[in-house]
């Protein structure tokens, strides 16, 4: 899933309020991650962006996107066992993974979410949230008996 193009202007802006300096290759990261919603990898980012960008390698974009998760400009998820993946959404959401194809949707307003804070023992301060839901996509499940 796509979104609209954005400006060069609006991906530097964007990194500089969370204090990135901006690079072709930062921005061209960023826009990927801001432009798409499916949660890649460091290798789909690098295959996409490769063409466009000769001199791109993939150390690079691995330094960008954890640039990028320090700075809070992005989330990476840990969701699947082979590999990180990469979300720019800020929103408070959760994510579903199906194990079967590898696809992440996100889930906004997922009930629950934040409610285990009031449950930290005294001291304790939340900055950071990550619920994950595994199983089988509608596809996926529809290919199974079970």
């Amino acid at each position: 899933m796509k979104q609209n193009k954005i400006s060069d202007k609006e991906v530097y802006d964007y990194l500089a309020n969370h204090e990135v300096k901006g690079s072709v290759q930062r921005i061209a990261v960023m826009r990927y991650l801001l432009e798409h919603h499916t949660h890649p990898t460091v290798d789909e980012i690098f295959t996409e962006l490769h063409e466009d960008i000769p001199t791109l390698s993939k150390t690079t974009v691995y330094n960008t996107l954890k640039l990028l998760v320090e700075q809070g400009a992005a989330m990476m998820l840990t969701i699947d066992d082979k590999n990180a993946h990469y979300d720019a959404v800020k929103e408070s959401h959760a994510h579903f993974f199906c194990y079967n194809c590898g696809k992440i949707i996100d889930i906004y307003n997922p009930e629950g979410i934040g409610d285990y804070e009031h449950k930290l023992p005294d001291g304790y301060k939340v900055q950071g949230i990550q619920l994950y839901y595994t199983g089988l996509c509608p596809k996926c499940a529809s290919k199974t008996k079970n």
